[in-house]
């Protein structure tokens, strides 16, 4: 079998053409070969810096290489990094106790990916819909909305309601029902006596950064309390600082019955994952019906702790807020006919543009600032929430410049 060297001397062009011909072809990437990152920093291989606008679409708040998570994971990958949950091992009960604590809530469930964790959301909402609510067994109904994205299974992408996401990949699961995204009322009428959970995004990242009508969660929450159903906040991508609050729902006082979070929650380093839950959601698992080989594994906790910590002690929700409202302004500034609209929360941005997003990311990247299209006119924004002011003065600087071009 050919072994592939690299020694310093491959420039982006040839490890591009290496990964054009042996890896799938299921992304559209920016053309630079990022070689090492340290804070919201990158630079490619032939030395050239960017600054990193959307941080692996938020897993990367607490910035490239953070030295406190970076030593944690160290200090424990030269320990033990994997028990399975065949056994105990020494940092899940903390992690597990720190990660309630964060969240107001009982209990938790560690998981490796976003989508890992929104199939256990899933899982265990059916499940509580049949032992605890009463909803026979197959029939229980979930709600989901327009635009949403929750991952990339087969059960996750036939409520899509992207086609590319679905094209050739049913036959789908069936119990789930799609509403629009904001509309109290749609909701209200589709609960029925075999609803069990409304599954929704506080904020829709992945659709372009769309915010649902002020007090909808407000209403949301009460109609879930209402009708004794689940409100389960997936807050992989608005959660954990980004939206300039631990959590997006906190921005209307709400407390879901379920965070489903991933992402940030390693800093990075690591697939970390977990539902969050009231005691009773989760306590239908018993053992045997559901599992993970490496959820909850030693390393991805001790690293998950580090992680969380950085958030608390940097106080880097406060740091989203602060720098995200002057971002929102600056942009707001760029008078140009192809943008629609600048909207966001924190630093999570989106600016909608009447034309393809991609060209405008191209020529950003060219003057060394790094985001990337979303939803194909839209372009979005995450720095890292360690980003220097300064530092978005100057992408700023040359957003403007692109947009006067």
């Amino acid at each position: 079998m050919a072994t592939t060297t690299l020694d310093g001397s491959a420039t982006t062009d040839s490890l591009i053409a290496l990964e054009d011909a042996h890896g799938a072809h299921n992304y559209h990437p920016l053309d630079l070969v990022i070689e090492r990152a340290e804070g919201a920093w990158v630079w490619d291989v032939e030395g050239r810096r960017y600054l990193d606008c959307l941080s692996a679409y938020s897993a990367l708040n607490q910035g490239h290489r953070h030295p406190r998570i970076l030593a944690a994971l160290v200090e424990q990958a030269s320990r033990v990094t994997l028990t399975s949950r065949a056994f105990r091992n020494d940092q899940l009960p903390a992690f597990c106790a720190e990660l309630a604590a964060l969240c107001g809530l009982d209990v938790v469930l560690p998981m490796n990916t976003g989508a890992e964790a929104v199939e256990t959301a899933i899982k265990a909402a059916r499940r509580w819909g049949h032992r605890v609510k009463g909803i026979p067994d197959g029939e229980a109904e979930i709600l989901v909305f327009a635009n949403n994205f929750h991952g990339r299974t087969t059960t996750i992408v036939g409520f899509s309601t992207e086609a590319a996401y679905r094209d050739g990949f049913g036959p789908f699961a069936p119990g789930f029902r799609v509403l629009p995204f904001g509309d109290l009322d749609a909701v209200r009428d589709a609960m029925g006596p075999r609803t069990c959970a409304v599954l929704f995004e506080p904020i829709q990242a992945e659709a372009g950064i769309l915010l649902p009508p002020d007090g909808f969660l407000r209403g949301l929450r009460a109609l879930c309390t209402e009708r004794n159903v689940l409100m389960i906040a997936d807050e992989i991508q608005t959660g954990l600082g980004r939206t300039g609050r631990t959590f997006a729902c906190d921005h209307e006082g709400v407390r879901p019955d379920a965070y489903v979070l991933g992402k940030a929650l390693s800093g990075g380093f690591y697939p970390v994952s977990a539902v969050v839950a009231r005691r009773d959601v989760l306590d239908v698992f018993g053992p045997g019906s559901h599992g993970s080989t490496f959820g909850g594994n030693p390393l991805g906790c001790a690293v998950a702790r580090a992680a969380l910590g950085v958030l608390r002690d940097e106080r880097l929700a406060e740091r989203s807020a602060e720098l995200g409202a002057w971002l929102l302004r600056a942009l707001r500034g760029i008078a140009h006919p192809d943008v629609v609209e600048v909207r966001g929360r924190g630093l999570l941005i989106g600016m909608q543009l009447r034309v393809p997003a991609r060209l405008y990311c191209e020529a950003l990247q060219a003057r060394g600032v790094l985001c990337k299209e979303t939803h194909d006119t839209v372009i979005r924004l995450a720095p890292p929430l360690v980003v220097g002011r300064d530092d978005l003065a100057w992408a700023a600087e040359q957003f403007a410049a692109v947009f006067a071009g």
